[in-house]
């Protein structure tokens, strides 16, 4: 198991599968979880609902965020991963195939680390997907985690 890990928060089983394969593809083996909805998201992070007791001790590399979820949206995931001091530093990468500005400009007010829009072609989704984990996984600098 990697000590590299990605959190997607993805509804639509098509990206999720494109998503897998696009990383597959480039050979980044990272551990993934897939989460389908925006309330399982939270609950596998702080435990809660079905995962009630158990928040994941380790938390992941990169979060890779959609917007239009289910129960809870994007939005307020991302409002609360920043407001709780266990995940207010842990990279997130909202990655939506939403093309308005207003969900930007609010993502990063909440704290996004950057806001990626979906392309439409498999080609360019697996080359985004691609850059996505090479600079996150490989690159990018994240900080230790907090000593109890």
């Amino acid at each position: 198991m990697s000590d590299r890990t990605i959190l997607l928060v993805e509804d639509n089983p098509d990206d999720v599968e494109l998503t897998l394969r696009a990383l597959k593809k480039h050979n980044i083996a990272n551990e993934v979880t897939v989460m389908r909805d925006g309330q399982e998201a939270l609950d596998y992070l702080f435990g809660g609902g079905e995962h009630e007791g158990c928040a994941s001790k380790e938390l992941p590399t990169v979060i890779l965020l959609d917007l239009k979820l289910p129960r809870v949206d994007g939005l307020e995931v991302l409002q609360q991963l920043r407001a709780n001091e266990r995940t207010e530093l842990v990279p997130v990468v909202v990655l939506t195939s939403s093309k308005q500005q207003q969900d930007m400009i609010s993502s990063y007010k909440l704290g996004a680390n950057s806001f990626v829009r979906k392309p439409v072609e498999f080609g360019e989704f697996a080359e985004a997907v691609r850059q996505l984990g090479l600079y996150w996984l490989l690159l990018n600098e994240s900080p230790p985690p907090e000593c109890d």
